[in-house]
């Protein structure tokens, strides 16, 4: 009997009684990490990482059941055995090992290979199943080191102050906020949005060593902000607060900026392919170390890139799921 099956509700481990990262109610939801399309209100409990939980309790409620485990530390629901491992995406993202008779699977939630200073890097995983995100599997997603992209924010940073524009950077208040935060961090203030600085406070009160940074409040000054880095989360970026910043120069930080004709999806003035997802070559290079025999592909570029792993020799099935691309619907729909 297979140890996960795919149903209306999510991925759905029978033997254990327990769905993964489901998108209806359900008994128990193991949670890979914080992203609103990996997790929903509603269910009667949660188990996910010590430092998923902050999020959860900030997103749904002080109130939630929520039991944690640290990374590599095992449990057993049922028989089943389940145990968390890095998945290198945001803070606290983990991917799902399940073993029962034998049988391991692996379920990675969302992931990047690059260590990004900030989150836990990520742990290829050694089992028979493997269930993949191909949110970039595409040959033409390959980014640069994030050293080179750091430096052309820097610099871009540097020219805005030059010519007296406010540096803003639109960018998901998960995980993105926090990688530019920690890279970015120097002699120059970086202002965050109540949002990212609420998500923020919790990681702190968790443990996490982030640089300080400053609460915007409409105490400060505009001309305060515009000699610092300022970071809003992509649903201000069109707003009126936005336009009334003195000559605000926006930059958005996402995968999908490597396509040139991103750019134009806000009206932005730059554009960083700063991603927390794999890109091509890390999705097939975590896929390979796992060593798996069947892989199932799950929200992005499903068919291609299933398509190429079978072309490889990798047995790859494609898989519908109501998982989102974040990073794709906060820049086009500014949620």
């Amino acid at each position: 009997m297979a140890l996960i099956s795919f149903t209306n509700k999510g991925i759905f481990c029978k033997q254990g009684g327990f769905y993964i990262d489901p998108w209806q109610p359900v008994d128990l939801a193991v949670t890979t990490h914080g992203h609103a399309d990996h997790f929903k209100a509603g269910n009667k409990a949660y188990l996910c990482h010590e430092l998923t939980k902050p999020v959860l309790l900030q997103r749904l409620g002080i109130d939630l059941p929520v039991q944690t485990l640290p990374y590599n530390k095992e449990i057993t629901i049922n028989g089943v055995k389940l145990s968390l491992f890095p998945a290198g995406h945001v803070i606290g993202s983990s991917q799902v090992r399940l073993e029962y008779k034998g049988e391991i699977c692996v379920i990675s939630g969302d992931y990047k290979i690059e260590y990004d200073g900030i989150s836990t890097a990520f742990e290829p995983v050694k089992c028979h199943t493997f269930v993949s995100e191909s949110t970039f599997g595409l040959p033409i997603y390959n980014w640069q080191p994030q050293k080179e992209i750091f430096g052309k924010i820097r610099k871009w940073v540097t020219d805005n102050h030059l010519q007296s524009k406010t540096s803003v950077l639109i960018a998901y208040s998960l995980g993105k906020a926090q990688r530019l935060i920690k890279n970015l961090a120097g002699d120059t203030p970086i202002y965050v949005h109540q949002s990212i600085a609420n998500l923020n406070d919790g990681f702190i009160k968790a443990g996490v060593e982030l640089p300080p940074t400053i609460r915007i409040t409409s105490d400060i000054k505009k001309e305060e902000l515009q000699k610092g880095i300022v970071i809003v989360p992509p649903a201000l970026a069109d707003g009126k607060w936005m336009k009334s910043l003195m000559s605000a120069s926006t930059g958005i930080c996402s995968g999908w900026m490597q396509v040139r004709a991103g750019r134009r999806w806000k009206s932005a003035d730059a554009g960083f392919a700063l991603s927390d997802h794999a890109d091509w070559s890390g999705l097939l290079s975590a896929i390979k170390a796992t060593e798996a025999e069947k892989v199932f592909i799950t929200h992005g570029f499903v068919s291609t890139f299933s398509k190429y792993l079978n072309e490889i020799g990798i047995t790859a099935w494609e898989v519908n799921t109501q998982y989102g691309n974040e990073e794709e619907e906060e820049i086009l729909k500014g949620a």
